[in-house]
């Protein structure tokens, strides 16, 4: 008989069989995982971290409260001394993707080439991976979902980062029989030419990287996360970067979007600078003059449109649920539901020069913007994932998409490797049947 997720985990932690995982990355993100998990949490125990750097490891451990570990090279030294009861720290992913001590694998370093070489060898030795990267998920978490079916592993986003609140949310309120047409993030500002430098003083003060804070701020990341979430839906995006309007509070999302589109495709959006400031949303349409009746008497609104929302997002902390409904229930919090629905394409940030390398995401060249993948393949636009390195072989000007003929590529042998597969196996699909299937449509 299955338990819910929380008896599995006390019955683990009395039973001494945690769940056992493996982090790769110690940014900041990674560091407040390890200090959350390092409480620790009941059925569930950090055994591993690694990053190439590995000081900011060290830190991550002692500030999680892990004040003695082991320095490995290698997944059977990992293996002896996590058997030791000795947290193992190393340079080297693939020591905890290969160890046998290790149930689940956190991917954490925000890369994209480093990422899927560990995701791919955490597949080859049957491990789970909750990525929280949505650098990597929004460009090839189609094709990475594929992999891990074929190793009978699971593969999913985080619950905590938006689209893993909207994903929970949403799966919540369609199993109660409601009909989900919209979701997405609470934003409070967007900028596209925000860069490191306008940024840094904002980072140090949070102990973070300009260029991840910088991504924060001028819609990359936000686009990043909602395209994982309309893979995992099968939403669309209504215009390259999302409509976006600002409202005082979420509720009001429910008259501001297009009707036909979320009737038609469903969206995925953001609310700019709406109460409750943090969190997701998703929006449910009732046709049912009867239920609405209800939904009325319950103050949700006249209808026919109903937002509902989380008001908190928290991935430190929130992970917990991802790694745990992974590994007891083979249960993925959001992953992608067949091919790629939307994506991010790069757009120049400033007028750029021929012969000028792309400095990739948060950077100073470029920002990245959601659009349907149709539309995306059509123009052939760089993926702001793999912008980084690109160097332009013509004049690009500001707020200009720029295509993958725009520049040369650098070789990265297992992203190249990955998107080609994903792009001839998945040749320009559209979704246009909100309640179908996906079906493929003349170019």
């Amino acid at each position: 008989m299955k338990m819910s997720v929380d008896a599995a985990l006390r019955e683990r932690e009395a039973t001494g069989r945690p769940i056992r995982v493996g982090m790769v990355g110690a940014g900041a993100t990674g560091r407040a995982i390890a200090i959350h998990l390092g409480t620790p949490v009941q059925g569930i125990r950090l055994v591993g971290m690694a990053n190439r750097t590995a000081s900011h490891a060290e830190r991550a451990l002692r500030e999680a409260g892990i004040g003695q570990w082991s320095r490995v090279d290698s997944a059977g030294e990992a293996e002896e001394a996590i058997a030791r009861g000795r947290t193992v720290l190393t340079e080297d992913p693939l020591a905890l993707t290969a160890c046998g001590a290790i149930d689940l694998i956190l991917e954490v370093t925000g890369t994209v080439e480093p990422a899927a070489q560990v995701v791919l060898d955490a597949f080859a030795h049957g491990k789970h991976v909750v990525m929280v990267n949505a650098e990597l998920d929004s460009v090839l978490g189609p094709i990475l979902k594929v992999k891990a079916d074929e190793a009978g592993v699971v593969v999913t986003n985080t619950d905590g980062d938006e689209p893993g609140v909207a994903m929970t949310l949403y799966r919540y309120l369609r199993s109660l029989g409601l009909n989900p047409v919209a979701a997405g993030n609470l934003k409070g500002m967007v900028d596209y030419y925000r860069n490191p430098d306008t940024q840094r003083a904002f980072a140090q003060k949070n102990d973070q990287d300009p260029w991840k804070v910088t991504s924060f701020a001028d819609a990359t990341k936000l686009s990043m996360e909602t395209t994982v979430l309309a893979n995992a839906t099968g939403f669309h995006v209504g215009r390259r970067g999302m409509y976006g309007p600002a409202c005082e509070n979420v509720r009001e999302m429910a008259n501001l979007l297009p009707a036909d589109e979320m009737l038609a495709t469903g969206l995925v959006d953001y609310a700019l600078g709406a109460a409750p400031h943090t969190g997701a949303f998703v929006i449910v349409h009732e046709d049912s003059p009867f239920k609405r009746t209800q939904l009325a008497y319950y103050k949700l609104g006249e209808g026919p449109f109903y937002v509902f929302s989380t008001p908190f997002h928290l991935p430190h902390i929130q992970v917990v649920s991802s790694i745990a409904r992974a590994v007891i229930h083979g249960d993925a919090t959001v992953t992608p539901l067949g091919g790629p629905v939307c994506e991010v394409v790069t757009v120049a940030k400033r007028n750029l020069s021929a012969g000028e390398r792309l400095d990739g995401v948060g950077g100073f060249c470029g920002y990245g913007l959601i659009d349907n993948t149709a539309t995306a393949r059509a123009m052939d636009a760089l993926p702001i994932a793999f912008s980084e390195g690109c160097v332009l072989r013509r004049n690009i000007a500001k707020d200009e998409v720029i295509s993958m003929n725009d520049v040369h590529m650098p070789g990265r042998q297992q992203t190249d490797t990955l998107w080609s597969e994903q792009c001839n196996r998945w040749p320009q699909l559209t979704r246009i049947e909100h309640a179908g299937a996906f079906h493929q449509v003349p170019a």
